[in-house]
């Protein structure tokens, strides 16, 4: 009897002590976890232990012993689940959030913008100073990059699409490039799918080119039609594009914010001053507004167009009406009739 009620005794012992530990291990899996900053950031490579892990989040900023998140990760059955990634845990994360979070593969993004009419060179800079992501074409020229995705020989210029790209923290600058790419080539195959039926332009890639122009020429997008009308109208009789931007994409990184009557009158290849046609690349990156606008422009028999000085412009058919509204809103030398 004596040992029987020993052996109880002990068996309730176990029990409690089991129940005891439970008890402290649901409490702790609970508990927000002490961080040393407001974030803390790790970054999971593959093949990286659970011990590793543990002891990685430790040192990162996770003010707990690493034994217990290892024998948590352990414990759960999950350990092996756990994906490689960049993580990120703020304020009142608990240990089982840190684990769904990894075995989820809910990875830390930043995001990186691409602006509608900037050029390659603009893009390539705003990529380099992004946060966490991994430089990976830095030392690559642009035909080596074009090669790397998939477009050899292929000038880069144009051929990347505005938006805002979300990324895994600690992923390469060239997947981010490839997506912006791949996002081009298809917005221009759309457009060229809704082409006007008598459009002058021959390929896909004159509608790039000419979308270029058009989103570096446009101040109000309302006016997209109509400038894209303007230049097609002109190159439908052979006049040349006479575009500043195009002059001065040519210039490049000797530009310095005068654009002088020399520069006009040079016979460069992105001079449309003195070269008819259209520029042999794209000089910036349009958005999806202008490259319909390259497919399907206005109605408009305008051969000019001057800014008026609050963004819009003012479209004119000849050349005298033209001079006009030069003098009105550029050199304000004819007033406006009263109301």
């Amino acid at each position: 009897m004596k040992r029987v009620l020993k052996r109880g005794l002990f068996l309730l012992l176990v029990l409690v002590l089991v129940l005891a530990v439970a008890g402290l291990a649901g409490w702790w899996l609970a508990r927000p976890l002490t961080l040393a900053s407001p974030s803390v950031e790790l970054s999971v490579e593959p093949g990286t232990s659970p011990r590793e892990i543990a002891q990685g989040w430790v040192d990162a900023g996770v003010r707990t012993p690493p034994v217990l998140l290892y024998e948590w990760f352990r414990w759960s059955g999950q350990a092996r689940k756990i994906r490689a990634g960049s993580y990120e845990i703020g304020p009142g994360a608990t240990p089982l959030d840190l684990l769904n979070k990894m075995v989820r593969g809910d990875e830390a993004q930043a995001t990186v913008r691409l602006i509608e009419g900037w050029t390659f060179r603009q893009f390539r800079a705003e990529l380099a100073k992004a946060e966490a992501l991994k430089p990976v074409t830095a030392a690559m020229s642009d035909a080596e990059l074009m090669a790397a995705l998939g477009s050899p020989g292929r000038s880069p210029e144009g051929w990347f699409f505005p938006d805002t790209y979300a990324y895994s923290k600690g992923a390469s600058d060239l997947a981010v490039l490839q997506r912006a790419h791949r996002a081009m080539q298809r917005r221009l195959e759309a457009a060229w799918a809704e082409r006007a039926p008598d459009t002058l332009l021959k390929t896909p890639e004159e509608v790039l080119t000419l979308a270029s122009i058009v989103e570096k020429e446009t101040g109000q997008a309302a006016d997209r039609g109509m400038v894209a009308g303007v230049f097609l109208n002109r190159l439908r009789i052979g006049m040349p594009l006479q575009t500043d931007p195009s002059v001065i994409y040519g210039l490049g990184e000797a530009f310095n914010g005068n654009l002088r009557k020399r520069d006009l009158q040079a016979d460069t290849p992105y001079n449309t001053y003195v070269r008819p046609g259209l520029t042999p690349t794209p000089i910036a990156m349009p958005g999806k507004a202008s490259l319909l606008a390259a497919v399907r422009p206005a109605p408009t028999r305008a051969l000019y167009f001057v800014a008026r000085g609050d963004g819009s412009s003012e479209f004119s058919d000849t050349l005298a009406d033209h001079n006009r509204a030069v003098n009105r809103y550029q050199r304000g030398t004819v007033r406006s009739p009263p109301p």
